[in-house]
């Protein structure tokens, strides 16, 4: 095997978004272990949008002001293309990897497109890529694509090349052939959580690891705990990834890292990094049994300490199990909420949790005394008005210290993707956007404009008294009337609830 074998990876992130991907760590670190040489180029400090996401979010109440600059993360004042342009030029990758999610895999496409006269072999991954890979396989920037996990097959895929091998029968890869023929290989056992490397957060940039939460910037290490998730909400890509490995006979998706292992992660990573904040992984963190809770509880406690984030679902809830986050310096949850009237979302999202098993739950976090985030979206192919009021109503019966209102946004791979397409509200070619804009969507019961006011007034609507709902009406709309009104009860918003 060749001994200098280089390996360019791309992430083409959402402006600003400073949560460290796990996925690129790890391929990184697994990559890194067998001797190759890999680096990274990072697109989160370029300005390739008009707002961040995190930006739009404070501007719809849903954050914290804060300030990135304050922990030394600005953007670049450089050409994101000329820059991949001239790492090309100097690096001289043998491959390029890109990882692929719906929300960016067009900035990840121009990007390619810029550095295609290198002629150098590019493999694309990520969720996206499991629900694309026919279109984007066509791509004559793209010569690869893997499905499904990349840890052994990108490994596999260097070996081969650096030993100058044929590599179009490595499993989940499809290679496009020099005739234009794609050969499809078949997909590989998953791998074991604990059999990975730890995670190699060395190819960012320092700053990189900064993260706001409640105005203040914590320096906040990732740390994976689980892949996948059991549950089966028409809105996420999660079962379909499980159910492709499972009718595939190669696995149960959905895994998670033994405790010593994931302890012993986190120890080496706090001495290498020194954050004073963690994030828990997890789609689920309190979908575990009792015993790994009270393993991982007593080793954290023991041999780590630090204040954490992680996010669960209410109906995972047991005042045991906040007992056991709360003694671990649980600083920080987050629930997905999604809907509040009860039948629709168990008609529609698969959710079929009672909206008093849910109330009861964030009550227990409450009387813990552990500060909580609650997400809902709105939207859904077929809701009203009054339905997105159901959710807000039952958002006032919380006490959460932020609310997230997010659009509906359709993403290739979901049920509620093929809903959209065959039920005629959406077509079947059309981009997604991020979480909080959505899609090119055919509302029939309710306007895109009258959808954009109730975001934006959602956190209003939920923590305002009812004798003013007058005016957050008001506030809905976005002429300069709305727009004074919105500026005023954003600050009275911020004088009640986020001094």
């Amino acid at each position: 095997m060749r001994k200098d074998f280089r390996v360019l990876l791309i992430y083409p992130n959402t402006m600003m978004a400073t949560l460290l991907p796990l996925h690129v760590s790890t391929l990184s670190a697994c990559l890194k272990e067998k001797g190759f040489d890999v680096k990274l180029f990072d697109t989160t400090y370029y300005r390739t949008e008009e707002k961040s996401f995190e930006q739009k979010k404070v501007e719809l109440l849903q954050i914290k002001k804060f300030s990135l600059e304050d922990g030394g993360i600005k953007f670049k004042s450089t050409d994101i293309y000329e820059d991949l342009n001239k790492l090309v030029e100097e690096y001289k990758p043998d491959l390029i990897g890109i990882t692929m999610v719906e929300d960016t895999y067009k900035l990840g496409i121009s990007l390619l497109k810029s550095i295609r006269e290198a002629r150098i072999p590019v493999i694309a991954g990520g969720v996206f890529v499991n629900f694309y890979a026919d279109e984007l396989i066509k791509d004559e920037s793209i010569d690869m694509v893997c499905l499904g996990e990349g840890e052994e097959a990108l490994v596999e895929l260097c070996r081969a090349m650096s030993d100058n091998m044929d590599y179009t029968h490595i499993k989940n890869l499809w290679v496009k052939k020099s005739d234009g023929s794609v050969v499809r290989n078949q997909i590989r056992d998953l791998v074991k959580l604990d059999s990975l490397p730890f995670i190699d957060f060395d190819i960012f940039e320092p700053s990189r690891m900064g993260r706001p939460m409640q105005g203040r910037l914590f320096r906040m290490l990732h740390v994976e705990v689980q892949r996948g998730c059991p549950f089966d909400c028409t809105y996420c890509e999660a079962p379909a990834i499980r159910k492709f490995y499972e009718s595939s006979g190669n696995g149960k998706y959905f895994r998670q890292k033994t405790p010593r292992k994931l302890v012993d992660e986190m120890k080496y990573l706090v001495e290498k990094h020194k954050p004073d904040y963690i994030n828990f992984s997890a789609e689920s963190i309190l979908g575990v049994n009792i015993d790994f809770l009270n393993e991982l509880s007593g080793l954290y406690k023991k041999e780590i300490g630090l204040p954490f984030w992680c996010q669960t679902r209410p109906e995972t809830v047991t005042e045991e199990k906040i007992k056991i986050l709360k003694g671990m310096n649980c600083a920080d949850m987050q629930f997905g909420i999604e809907h509040g009237n009860e039948e629709f979302r168990a008609r529609v999202l698969n959710r079929h949790c009672t909206n008093k098993r849910m109330m009861d739950a964030l009550k227990i976090v409450e009387r813990c005394k552990i500060p909580y985030t609650v997400n809902n979206i709105i939207g859904f192919p077929g809701e009203t008005r009054e339905l997105i009021f159901d959710t807000i109503r039952f958002n006032r019966g919380l006490s959460p210290k932020t609310i997230n209102c997010y659009m509906f946004t359709p993403y290739r791979g979901t049920y509620l993707r093929k809903y959209c397409v065959d039920h005629g509200y959406l077509d079947n070619g059309a981009s997604t956007m991020q979480l909080l804009d959505g899609a090119d969507y055919k509302y029939d019961t309710i306007t895109k404009e009258e959808l954009r006011g109730l975001q934006r007034t959602f956190s209003l609507y939920a923590r305002f008294p009812e004798s003013e709902f007058d005016m957050i009406r008001k506030a809905e709309r976005f002429d300069d009337e709305g727009n004074r009104m919105f500026a005023r009860l954003s600050e009275l918003y911020y004088e009640r609830f986020y001094k």
